[in-house]
């Protein structure tokens, strides 16, 4: 699928954002920068490496501390350009079972 071939409409920034991505289990952070968005999804600029990396589903951090996050997968390459999808709650996977949630923490 082309870059431009896209469902929804996307905003473009004229100057790109800085974003973090993270993978689900916390294991993996990379640097990147947010060229455009729409509500289904993103087009990324990553910094550093990206081989060996588990892309198929990931965080999009939006701010520094965290509190704004996007699910996401990865859905073209090219380069260090990715495009990604906006994942909602029923399309992420589940859970193993007998992995620690946070509903079960100790508080």
């Amino acid at each position: 699928m082309a870059w431009g071939a896209r469902k929804s409409t996307r905003v473009s920034f004229e100057r790109a954002i800085d974003a973090q991505m993270m993978g689900i289990d916390g294991t993996w952070r990379r640097d990147c920068k947010l060229i455009d968005v729409s509500v289904s999804g993103a087009r990324l600029i990553v910094s550093g490496s990206i081989e060996g990396l588990n892309l198929k589903e990931f965080f999009l951090i939006l701010t520094p501390n965290g509190p704004a996050f996007r699910r996401c997968e990865l859905i073209r390459l090219s380069g260090n350009e990715i495009g990604v999808s906006f994942l909602k709650k029923s399309e992420a996977r589940k859970p193993t079972r007998g992995s620690a949630s946070a509903s079960t923490a100790v508080k």
